[in-house]
């Protein structure tokens, strides 16, 4: 655990609650940045603004450009290894951990210029396969290797802790909270929901908890659903935690929600949740006892700075 890691963690112990980033991909486009590809390499400008504009919007913890970035995502573009080999371009084999590693840079050279050394940086990363599809997951050998591959790479980047979202079961999520313990890195996990508030394979929250038992997260999170998703998701697990701990402790929760429609493969604006409306529902959250509060794809520094100005400093006790 990174010493700045921990005295973020020491805020969690203490109640406070933390402000995660909102939507990258999503801030990009806005910017007129196309996601693709992810261009920490070659939109650096663009990519450090992002999250330096975060940071200085008040949030605790960003999340670097790297969702959807594993060897799988290359790998799936082709038959197999070898006319991967023989058709792709040279060093897709290793261009993931690279990117990795220059995500992770983008982010640090950011809050060096944003001035807050106390900024988390938490390296993104989500299901090994498309997250909306659970479906298509890999087998359970396949996802271990790939999950301490990538890991890895996001530790000797320099990343304080691991930001495992839009997962949509609790058995992937416990194979990579198990990578991550192994590899001796913190890790939280935010799961997407449907409009029923369970995970898109089915499970209810109180199937979640039991499947991720013994390998809990620090924080465990809803994201990437609309804000009604997440408020049902979040009342519903509050109320499994409090059954099973009663007033111990448990896991921190949370949520940051998506505001607009997926217009594959872009992202599409609307004006449904503007910052003070995102708000007012964040303070739902955290009445129920939710304490990670960030935003999703859509939301801006706008939306974060108006939780940072306008969420209590702490949970009641």
């Amino acid at each position: 655990m990174t010493e700045r890691y921990q005295k973020l963690k020491d805020r969690m112990d203490r109640r406070e609650i933390i402000i995660l980033d909102g939507g990258i991909g999503s801030e990009m486009l806005r910017r007129g940045v196309t996601w693709e590809g992810h261009k920490v390499e070659s939109e650096p400008d663009a990519i450090r603004s992002i999250h330096a504009d975060y940071i200085r919007s008040g949030a605790d913890v960003i999340s670097t450009n790297t969702f959807q970035l594993a060897r799988r995502s290359y790998m799936n573009h082709f038959a197999d290894r070898e006319h991967m080999r023989h058709i792709g371009a040279v060093g897709l084999e290793g261009r993931a951990p690279v990117l990795i590693h220059e995500g992770v840079s983008r982010a640090a050279e950011a809050r060096q210029q944003a001035g807050r050394d106390d900024v988390v940086i938490a390296g993104a990363m989500t299901t090994l396969d498309w997250c909306f599809r659970p479906d298509m997951a890999p087998s359970l050998e396949d996802m271990r290797g790939e999950y301490r591959e990538t890991i890895q790479a996001f530790k000797d980047a320099g990343a304080d802790l691991m930001l495992f979202e839009t997962f949509n079961s609790s058995k992937e999520a416990r194979t990579a909270l198990e990578a991550a313990r192994d590899a001796g890195i913190a890790a939280w996990v935010g799961f997407v929901c449907d409009w029923q508030g369970r995970l898109l394979n089915g499970e209810t929250v109180d199937q979640v908890r039991q499947g991720l038992a013994g390998a809990e997260p620090d924080a465990l999170l809803f994201n990437c659903a609309p804000v009604p998703d997440i408020t049902r998701a979040l009342a519903a697990m509050t109320a499994a935690m409090a059954r099973e701990y009663g007033n111990g402790k448990h896991p921190a929760l949370g949520g940051y929600a998506h505001v607009g429609r997926f217009d594959p493969p872009d992202w599409m604006f609307t004006d449904e949740y503007p910052p003070g409306e995102y708000l007012e529902a964040s303070r739902g959250w955290t009445a129920m006892g939710a304490q990670v509060i960030g935003g999703c794809c859509g939301t801006t520094p706008m939306h974060i700075a108006a939780l940072k100005q306008g969420l209590a400093k702490s949970l009641a006790v």
